[in-house]
């Protein structure tokens, strides 16, 4: 069991002896980054701001501020937590950001960290043209129902339904609705994908961030990954089974000009390769590059079956 060090607490006082020591010690122990941070650096400064109740976002000013005792030793036991258990950060200090939103997480759900909350910043420019005319939301696979809230903020005329197999990640979500009291706005369903959806429901927008990693990934994976429900990461020997079962449900839950938008990953090549007629819209962000695309109600609605396809890096 990880316990706290009473020569690292009396020695260490500062932020920034913590921020240095917590890198030291990360890089050391070999961790691996990805869950919100891509770094020992921004790992530390994450589990140092968040135990302080710090904005996530300003680490500068508090560097050389001096930590009372039961702050260092609280900071203290988060980082030998992170160590020995290689969770990620985010399941230790039950939080996760997106777009500076706080959302609960812990082991039932995947840590959030979707390109489509960077792209929602903008109202999805790129595709929405009058953010106040999109009236219905639906969210595929919400997990901790973060794209949901997230998608209820950007659209506030929009009622959001938002759907998820796992009846243990829906009670996360429905925590995370009831934080930003949304609960009017958004409605949770237990579903397969859009199975359990009333067919007559129709949306201007379906958002989509489903599980698309390929089988022989996920059997390789770090233990900071494994500690993840695996049913939210696995998506076949290419990663595009639950990718061809959405873009084959969506077309009769679209609107004449809906538009569903789907995070695929680095799955690009195997997508292009399953449906070389399909014509989608690939939405960068400042942090990626193809790994989410955009396409049309009246483009689905004409497209071509897919053909299996091994997945390239």
């Amino acid at each position: 069991m990880a316990e706290t060090s009473p020569s690292r607490t009396s020695e260490l006082i500062t932020v920034r002896d913590w921020l240095r020591y917590g890198v030291s010690a990360f890089t050391r122990a070999g961790l691996v980054f990805g869950h919100g941070t891509q770094s020992a650096l921004d790992e530390a400064a994450f589990l140092i701001l968040v135990a302080l109740n710090l904005p996530i976002d300003q680490l500068e000013p508090w560097l050389d501020a001096r930590l009372t005792t039961p702050e260092r030793a609280q900071i203290d036991l988060l980082f030998a937590q992170r160590i020995e258990t290689r969770k990620p950060a985010a399941y230790l200090v039950n939080a996760a950001f997106i777009q500076g939103r706080r959302f609960y997480v812990d082991e039932r759900v995947i840590v959030p960290r979707s390109y489509i909350g960077e792209l929602m910043s903008d109202g999805l420019a790129s595709v929405i043209e009058d953010p106040g005319a999109v009236s219905r939301v639906l969210d595929v696979c919400t997990g901790s129902g973060c794209l949901a809230i997230l998608a209820a903020l950007t659209f506030p005329q929009a009622h959001v339904d938002a759907v998820e197999l796992s009846a243990a990640a829906l009670q996360v979500a429905a925590r995370n609705v009831a934080d930003y009291r949304l609960h009017e706005r958004v409605t949770l369903i237990e579903s397969d994908l859009l199975s359990a959806l009333p067919p007559d429901a129709r949306y201007d927008l379906i958002v989509a961030n489903p599980p698309y990693v390929a089988s022989a990934e996920v059997a390789a994976f770090d233990p900071e990954y494994r500690a993840e429900p695996v049913m939210a990461h696995i998506g076949g020997e290419d990663g595009l089974d639950l990718v061809r079962k959405i873009l084959a449900q969506a077309p009769p839950h679209l609107t004449t000009d809906g538009i569903l938008i789907v995070e695929i990953g680095t799955g690009r090549a195997a997508f292009e390769s399953a449906y070389p007629a399909l014509d989608v819209l690939w939405l960068d962000t400042q942090t990626s590059e193809g790994e989410v695309f955009a396409v049309t109600s009246a483009t689905l609605a004409t497209a071509t079956t897919s053909k299996p396809a091994k997945r390239r890096r």
